[in-house]
């Protein structure tokens, strides 16, 4: 100590010198140091001080030497270092435990120091404020199976329509009852949660349904709508299939599909009638829609043993779907998995689709669709279309179907448009699709109809760069079938590593047809396709202008 100090005087004694120098060449502060009695008591003054900012420091020293060798760690709380170090950062030590939430200004004072973590705020689902969480058994909801709780599922809709980045919970462990419901914009704020953990069934009485709605749950001109979870929607279908009319649709290519025995069943088996049903109206709905919708996601649910068509989109632009699941019988009537129409800028992947028709269906006004990792199976394949029924306009552009499985399904790949229709088909690509077992692989069908009969018309939906590589697996009927239009050929069809071995079972098989296709084969095909016209039909009907897309 005593050491110290010496150095410390020694120090003031070599710096006071230079500092009287630079203050006397200044003659507005010499005058004030005129006085030797005054300039004295500064010198005095100044050595104090010093010292005992020394003796400070060195105090510090010591307690933080003596707290490491004892094993401690050192904390500041509260020193003069902490304090400048809050002056120069303008943040306190507190203040890295605090989470941002619902975009409030941060506080202008700092948290206090404390030894202990400050514990982050109260949240609910994904770190979703409980403000913003709406849980339908908070609206009265049951969850029993029996209840109807359609007017709970409203109520609490209605509240989180309200509030930006909400959450609209249904929990697990229950069973809730729902009848047509519709949740619905414009006004309501973004990125709101449809969280379905739990399971959604819906009525098998006629009364519930009226005269015939067309959709069951409905979301209609949201942004950024999410419909996510483990949960299961179930349209409970079979007490519409039974009442199926049998000049309801079927699939045309039914006609393709002759077994040895020369029988074929032409209308599903009828399933158990429900006690409650009745007569349901032949109008079937939608279990899940969203329509005219920016920024649609859904994630995670099941979707079984809808009345008609499982999943809809349309009018919808950014479309995800992901690890999503569709559980269906294959004879279930008209149940396509997911539907798409009007929309673009989709992706659809990593999803198990079973159902009785389409288990992806891409109708008029898509563009940019991506369809990656899809199981498929039992159902209809992957169609674009029916296009162009009633001499309608059709346009579908830039689809990609990309890394598919198909297990058991009627079809494979296919595009299939109407007589007398117009508009365009082009920029689609197939790729690496695995066949199994499939009866009609590789589907273009432009003599479309899902009537007993329909009338010859010239007028057809031009298609044009369709494109197929890694087309690979089994087949039970016809390995390829591309129809075209006499007066609308197909072009510039391109065809690269296609190899379809055939499986004997219960069908006749085919042999690769061909009529009016145009375009190239770029590897050799199992079985060979040799009906493909290479190059570019010899005459063309040019299609007019209001025909074009």
């Amino acid at each position: 100590m005593y050491y110290l100090h010496l150095h410390i005087l020694s120090y003031i004694n070599h710096q006071i010198p230079p500092l009287l120098s630079k203050l006397k060449k200044n003659s507005s502060i010499v005058s004030l140091f005129q006085k030797k009695k005054i300039m004295g008591r500064l010198s005095f003054r100044s050595v104090t001080f010093m010292f005992i900012v020394a003796f400070f420091v060195w105090s510090s020293l010591n307690v933080e030497v003596c707290n490491a060798r004892r094993g401690k760690h050192w904390r500041q709380h509260g020193t003069t270092s902490s304090v400048s170090l809050y002056k120069k950062k303008g943040k306190s030590h507190g203040s890295n435990n605090h989470h941002k939430s619902g975009g409030k200004p941060k506080p202008k004072y700092a948290s206090p120091p404390t030894s202990t973590p400050i514990s982050p705020p109260s949240k609910g689902y994904d770190n979703v404020p409980s403000t913003n969480i709406f849980d339908v058994t908070n609206f009265g909801a049951i969850g029993d199976g029996k209840t109807d709780d359609t007017k709970a599922f409203q109520a609490a809709w209605a509240a989180a329509c309200k509030v930006a980045d909400s959450m609209m919970i249904v929990p697990s462990k229950y069973i809730f009852l729902v009848g047509p419901i519709s949740f619905s914009g414009p006004y309501c704020q973004h990125n709101i949660v449809f969280q379905l953990d739990g399971t959604i069934i819906a009525p098998t009485d006629a009364k519930s349904w009226g005269s015939g709605i067309m959709q069951w749950l409905e979301f209609t001109k949201l942004v950024g709508i999410t419909v996510k979870g483990s949960g299961v929607i179930d349209g409970r279908g079979s007490v519409w299939w039974q009442d199926t009319p049998y000049d309801d649709p079927l699939d045309d290519e039914l006609k393709l599909i002759i077994p040895l025995n020369k029988t074929l069943l032409r209308h599903p088996p009828t399933p158990l009638n429900s006690s409650l049903s009745g007569k349901m109206p032949s109008i079937k709905p939608t279990a899940l829609r969203f329509y005219g919708s920016f920024n649609v996601t859904v994630t995670g649910i099941t979707i079984q043993n809808s009345q008609q068509c499982h999943l809809k989109f349309d009018n919808c632009i950014g479309v995800l779907v992901n690890n999503f699941t569709v559980s269906s019988p294959g004879d279930s009537p008209n149940t396509d998995g997911i539907h798409l129409q009007n929309s673009k800028d989709a992706l659809i992947r990593s999803s198990n689709i079973a159902c009785g028709d389409d288990c992806v269906s891409i109708q008029t006004g898509c563009t940019n669709v991506y369809v990656h990792n899809i199981n498929c199976g039992p159902g209809h394949g992957i169609s674009i279309g029916s296009l162009g029924k009633d001499n309608t306009k059709a346009c579908v552009s830039n689809i990609t179907v990309k890394d598919v499985i198909m297990q058991n399904t009627m079809n494979g790949v296919r595009i299939k448009t109407w007589q007398g229709g117009s508009g365009s088909v082009q920029g689609v690509f197939f790729s690496n699709i695995q066949m199994n077992e499939v009866q009609l692989p590789i589907v273009i069908d432009q003599f479309y109809c899902d009537k007993s009969k329909c009338k010859n018309q010239t007028a057809a939906v031009a298609l044009s760069d369709i494109n197929y590589a890694g087309i690979k697996g089994t087949y039970t009927v016809k390995p390829v079938h591309l129809a075209c239009s006499d007066s609308m050929p197909c072009q510039d069809v391109t065809m690269m590593n296609i190899q379809l071995k055939p499986i004997q079972e219960r069908y006749h098989m085919y042999d690769p047809f061909c009529w009016q296709t145009f375009g190239e084969l770029y590897t050799p095909t199992q079985p060979p396709i040799e009906c493909l016209q290479v190059g570019k039909p010899t005459s063309n009907k040019i299609q007019a202008d209001h025909d074009q897309c």
